[in-house]
């Protein structure tokens, strides 16, 4: 693993150089990733494809700012993340929804989950649950990939999406709800 960083490392000053060789290197170690994660956060092949490749030529034209406080990797998924959001908001796709004006059914409580019946997760492919988070509202399927699949915490997700701690965890709390409603209806369907 250390060998791989400083790889990688050696690759990052040849890529400060303007080594065009290098910067394609990096990009074939990297583009999967950073396309997955793009993918998951504008739902469009051709905007992730976009997305990615825009966060490359930033992260390759920004690179003397890489302080390497945190790995590479990590650096440029921010960047695709940022980039992103930009995106979807320049779209006008991200909805914000203001706690005044949210209504007291949107919110299940456990005893309406729970009438959906008795749901075995664990049967569940991945696959499906993708499937089904992509049904969800975008803000909501925002907040869960940036904390269930990047791995990002609380604090990140508030500052990545623009929005107070308070409104972060309500937001991922009522993804999660709606998620486990539609995947038990899915299911039940099935």
């Amino acid at each position: 693993m250390q060998e791989k960083q400083k790889h990688i490392t050696t690759l990052l000053q040849d890529c400060k150089k303007g080594s065009q060789p290098a910067q394609f290197k990096i990009y074939k170690l990297y583009y999967k990733a950073m396309y997955n994660t793009a993918f998951r956060i504008v739902n469009d092949r051709f905007e992730a494809e976009d997305m990615m490749q825009e966060s490359f030529l930033s992260a390759f034209t920004k690179l003397d700012s890489f302080k390497e406080e945190v790995t590479f990797g990590a650096w440029l998924k921010r960047i695709v993340i940022n980039k992103c959001l930009t995106q979807i908001k320049k779209n006008n796709r991200f909805d914000e929804v203001k706690m005044e004006v949210v209504g007291k059914n949107i919110v299940m409580d456990e005893e309406e989950i729970t009438n959906y019946g008795s749901t075995d997760y664990t049967l569940l492919k991945a696959q499906e649950i993708i499937t089904t988070m992509n049904k969800l509202k975008e803000n909501y399927r925002i907040a869960l990939t940036l904390s269930l699949i990047e791995g990002y915490d609380n604090e990140e997700i508030s500052n990545i999406m623009e929005i107070t701690n308070e409104n972060c965890r309500t937001t991922i709390s009522r993804a999660k709800n709606k998620l486990r409603v539609l995947l038990a209806e899915s299911t039940i369907l099935n």
